[in-house]
């Protein structure tokens, strides 16, 4: 096996989508669009398939039509160095979505999202249990991840 690429399955919104994740994300670029052929109905020249990176990461857009729709039990995790690159990408994901909690957010093709800061995984896995509280509960009473409350909850005890 080469790779594993997530597939998201859109109504007719996959070109749109992919356009809006291609203006988030740096290192971001098409790779492949296959478009429907004559099949009577007016949909060709409609895009089928999209295949794209976001950040080098491959992914596949599908316009599949309005048979599933894409829900919280998938998500991407979307990991930040510092707190100014957790607000831009919060900002521009969460636009013309939902900010939900906990670092957790739908864009506006309900695509779930957690923008979380790379440090997090460090302190939940701290060896000192109290810590590790400390830090939880400190992201629940959070929408968007702030890294200094983050820090303060780990440095108290």
């Amino acid at each position: 096996m080469k790779n594993i690429t997530p597939c998201l399955w859109f109504d007719q919104e996959a070109e749109e989508a992919v356009n809006f994740y291609l203006s988030i994300f740096k290192n971001s670029w098409i790779e492949q669009t296959t478009r429907l052929g004559e099949d009577g109905n007016g949909s060709e020249g409609k895009v089928m398939t999209i295949t794209f990176y976001l950040d080098g990461q491959k992914f596949m857009a599908l316009n599949g039509g309005p048979h599933f729709q894409i829900n919280e039990a998938i998500s991407f995790v979307a990991n930040c160095e510092t707190q100014e690159e957790i607000d831009e990408l919060w900002e521009k994901l969460s636009e013309g979505g939902q900010k939900v909690e906990c670092g957790w957010l739908k864009d506006p093709y309900g695509v779930s999202w957690q923008v979380v800061p790379t440090v997090l995984g460090e302190m939940m896995s701290d060896t000192d249990p109290e810590k590790t509280q400390r830090v939880m509960q400190a992201i629940h009473q959070m929408k968007k991840i702030e890294i200094n409350k983050l820090e303060e909850a780990f440095a108290q005890g």
